[in-house]
């Protein structure tokens, strides 16, 4: 009889009886205050996330196969003492690809201790913007604690990036809200004129 131990973002965890590997499966969710369109502009390519996020250090396209799909090497850092900004590199490969009709990006880790894990970018219109979740799914651990490994990889260096972007988006949002506020009262024709 094999244990698996399926932990989520909540710290929820539940026992079944499954064959190994062990599985484990996180959400982290956020709601943004900015238009889908926006926020996927700004995640759907990864090879540009070292300009837009301070914890990652590189994203290089390895491979780009007929279907479109790139194999990327990123280094992150995942951060000891956030406050003197100490942290140690992790490094990984995945293939990424999106889905503009869907609001959606994908990675498929490649090799590595992190090898086969599905990671879903999913971006869903809501009140006031839209709700994004990032989750991850793997289930080849055999020989590493499911999770530890979420503790120490997915929530440190996912929930920067979610946040992160998050920041970047409502940011923009408010920019060019503020700066179609300007066009408006620039250009609108005078309505409380005397008359």
């Amino acid at each position: 009889m094999s244990l698996s131990i399926r932990a989520s973002s909540c710290g929820c965890s539940h026992r079944d009886e499954r064959a190994w590997p062990l599985r484990v499966r996180s959400v982290l969710e956020t709601v943004i205050a900015a238009p889908p369109a926006l926020v996927f502009a700004l995640v759907h390519d990864p090879e540009r996330w070292p300009r837009l996020l301070p914890h990652y250090a590189g994203a290089r396209v390895v491979n780009v196969a007929a279907d479109d799909v790139r194999t990327i090497e990123f280094v992150a850092r995942r951060p000891l003492i956030d406050v003197l900004g100490l942290g140690f590199p992790v490094a990984w490969r995945s293939r990424t690809w999106s889905d503009a009709d869907a609001l959606t990006v994908r990675f498929r880790h490649a090799g590595g201790v992190t090898d086969g894990m599905d990671v879903t970018w999913r971006i869903q219109p809501a009140r006031g913007g839209c709700r994004v979740s990032i989750e991850h799914d793997f289930d080849r651990w055999p020989e590493v604690y499911p999770r530890l490994v979420n503790r120490l990889f997915i929530r440190p260096i996912a929930g920067r990036t979610l946040a992160t972007f998050k920041a970047l988006a409502e940011t923009l949002a408010e920019i060019e809200g503020r700066d179609r506020g300007d066009r408006e009262s620039t250009f609108a024709p005078a309505t409380n004129l005397p008359t």
